[in-house]
């Protein structure tokens, strides 16, 4: 089982939104996010297609591709970008069958040098769902510092939440990669 981060580029918009068109109700509220606020398919490309041509100090948001034996199974992706400040990360696997474990770790590890090193981050934060198990696990295995839990709306697909803010700094990431 070989696991790997690409960049997002043109031939992986077609999985990435098909896996936010097909996803039930059911599983957009195990993810905070609320159904009558999810982008169309097609507004979602356009989006994709714009970050993947915009220069790194532009981007509103960046993604990158996460590999199984070469065949896209998720991805993860920033967005709320401060070139050369900071970021919010979300990490998704597409496919309940490829929610392995450890999977999630080690690719969420294979897409941190993407983001600190062309992003130019300072921090990355990540504010996952309370209430869903799994980046709640991963991300302190990793070395992301937990920092408090609150309720918030924490973008513009979700619905008014508890999260865990976790933060992770370029000298800490630095530190462990």
């Amino acid at each position: 089982m070989n696991l790997t981060a690409v960049e997002i580029s043109n031939e992986h918009i077609r999985p990435l939104v098909k896996y936010w068109a097909d996803a039930t109700p059911e599983y957009l509220l195990s993810l905070g996010a609320d159904i009558t606020k999810m982008p169309s398919s097609e507004q979602f490309t356009r989006m994709l297609e714009k970050q993947i041509s915009l220069p790194y100090d532009q981007k509103p948001a960046y993604a990158t591709i996460w590999l199984l034996d070469s065949e896209p199974i998720g991805h993860c992706n920033i967005n709320k970008i401060e070139y050369g400040k900071e970021a919010f990360m979300h990490l998704h696997i597409w496919n309940p069958n490829n929610r392995i474990k450890g999977a999630g770790t080690q690719l969420v590890k294979c897409s941190l040098p993407f983001f600190f090193e062309n992003m130019k981050l300072e921090r990355l934060i990540c504010e996952p769902y309370a209430l869903n198990p799994a980046p709640n696990k991963t991300l302190p295995k990793i070395g992301f510092e937990f920092i408090k839990r609150y309720k918030t709306i924490p973008g513009p697909i979700n619905l008014e939440q508890e999260v865990n803010r976790y933060v992770m700094s370029r000298e800490r990431f630095r530190s462990l990669f």
